[in-house]
């Protein structure tokens, strides 16, 4: 299994963008999947630096639906003429951002690519293939990032607090490993690996994603040192990335060491 970095808010060569998004790349059993397409085509052109043929992919997941991760889906239609995208039910509805201005600001998808035909909406637990798996359903069982609470869906003219019903992960299985990728764990990230310990009767070994905790700083210590306790009695390895936030991490870091690990643009892991 490798999975290649194609776009996240950081890079770690000076020939690959980095922006505030995230795409990658996973590769298993003669399956290559693209699970999100960042915020625009950033995500292709630095595949085409890392000599990556995008027109090979099988088969394209979206994470949930926010411009920074469905921005670049018109670009890979563009690019790929024949892989599937697998969307959660509800993806395309009307999502926005609370700002510090006061204002309600536009963070969903483009609504004119809703009703693509390559475009499959999923709900609930689905099968892709020799061990890939999608899935949602996250119950909360530990709490959610508190930077969700300036998320919204709007229904009419009313905006409530975003639930991520939207939102979906997906689990790759191959030679007893077993992997977990998220975009950014908006259901909390204590909640998804507890899922994924009840749905397959273990832990993942590797953790790829955002962790949204980018609204916590050093200040947060207490809770991010909770938080760092459940994921290490997990035994995973994470690396995680884009919304997840420095200062939060720097908290994390100190206390999971080589347990955790930041994943930039163009890194490459091989499971």
């Amino acid at each position: 299994m490798k999975i290649t970095m194609l776009v996240e808010n950081t890079s770690s060569q000076s020939s690959i963008g980095a922006q505030h998004g995230l795409s990658l790349l996973a590769e298993i059993a003669g399956t290559t999947i693209l699970f999100d397409m960042g915020s625009d085509d950033l995500f292709a052109k630095n595949a085409a630096v890392l000599g990556i043929d995008l027109t090979r992919v099988d088969m394209a997941i979206l994470s949930h639906g926010h411009w920074d991760h469905g921005g670049g889906i018109k670009a890979f239609f563009a690019l790929n003429d024949h892989a599937p995208l697998f969307v959660q039910k509800g993806a395309f509805g009307p999502y926005y951002s609370l700002r510090g201005d006061g204002e309600y600001h536009w963070a969903g998808l483009d609504h004119t690519l809703a009703e693509n035909k390559r475009i499959i909406f999923t709900e609930g637990e689905r099968t892709l293939g020799q061990g890939i798996t999608l899935f949602d359903g996250i119950d909360d069982r530990y709490g959610v990032p508190r930077g969700n609470q300036t998320l919204f869906a709007r229904t009419g003219d009313a905006y409530e607090v975003d639930r991520f019903s939207h939102e979906q992960y997906l689990a790759l299985e191959e030679e007893g490993t077993l992997v977990l990728i998220t975009g950014c764990s908006h259901r909390g990230i204590a909640n998804i690996m507890e899922a994924v310990h009840t749905r397959w009767k273990r832990w993942p070994d590797v953790v790829i994603g955002g962790f949204h905790l980018m609204d916590y700083t050093t200040d947060d210590e207490e809770e991010l040192s909770k938080l760092a306790g459940q994921l290490l009695a997990t035994g995973a390895t994470f690396h995680t990335c884009h919304c997840t936030g420095t200062e939060s991490y720097e908290v994390l870091k100190h206390i999971m060491g080589e347990a955790l690990h930041w994943a930039s643009g163009a890194m490459t892991y091989t499971i």
